[in-house]
């Protein structure tokens, strides 16, 4: 049985699913960001669901505290209503497995949370898998020619079979395209960068939005190169 500890205060239906679940034991559930240092440092979950805006201290800051665990630290899933793109991103620069946005559904969350938890990487057709990706790809306006759509389709691939490497984006996740095209790291976030520019220059915002089932982004409001490939990789497992 799995340890899950709850911090939101808007969730009741989510202590209540896993409560339910025999799988699950929930040991906690606090929105006060100070308890939940103290509660998770005690309690020792293996993974903390964790709202973004907690009272007294916010998620990151909890986040930043309980890594004094470091080997027993819990797998942090961050929820939160706010969507803009400096919140994914700091989440996962900062080793979050994931990033769900409200409304959270209770079995899409345990799905993540079964990811995140197994020793074996998800198995997913890899044509099939390049077929969904390739779809989105041209659906965001992201042309098939360039540098950036290769490298860009590799890095949502090596998130969906290991979804921790987004957290090592400059570490291991660059490095690792580098190496299978036979060019640079630097060579590897220049040409995803570019091919983001690309597409949102021919508009296709809302066809991402569509995607996702959520406003996610606006013409002012860029993804990084990371936050795309975590959303992309996210939608795959989720439809696998």
């Amino acid at each position: 049985m799995k340890k899950i500890y709850i911090a939101d205060s808007e969730n009741q239906d989510l202590v209540n699913y896993f409560s339910q679940n025999d799988k699950f034991e929930v040991v906690g559930s606090s929105s006060d960001g100070e308890v939940v240092v103290n509660e998770v440092v005690k309690l020792k979950p293996d993974v903390l669901v964790m709202e973004v805006m907690l009272s007294k201290l916010d998620g990151f800051a909890v986040f930043d505290k309980i890594k004094i665990l470091k080997e027993q630290t819990p797998k942090v899933i961050f929820i939160s209503n706010l969507s803009h793109s400096g919140f994914v991103s700091k989440a996962l620069q900062m080793g979050a497995s994931y990033f769900m946005i409200k409304p959270i559904n209770p079995e899409n969350l345990e799905n993540r949370i079964n990811e995140i938890l197994s020793s074996n990487a998800v198995a997913v057709d890899n044509k099939q898998l390049d077929e969904k990706i390739s779809n989105i790809f041209i659906s965001i306006g992201i042309p098939a020619h360039i540098k950036g759509y290769q490298f860009l389709r590799e890095a949502v691939k090596l998130a969906v079979e290991e979804p921790e490497i987004i957290s090592s984006i400059t570490k291991k996740l660059y490095p690792t395209i580098a190496e299978r095209f036979e060019t640079s790291s630097s060579k590897v976030e220049r040409g995803m960068r570019h091919a983001i520019e690309v597409a949102w220059n021919r508009g296709k915002i809302e066809n991402i939005n569509n995607i996702f089932g959520l406003k996610i982004y606006n013409r002012n409001e860029k993804p990084t190169n990371g936050e795309l490939i975590a959303l992309i990789a996210d939608k795959m497992l989720m439809d696998c």
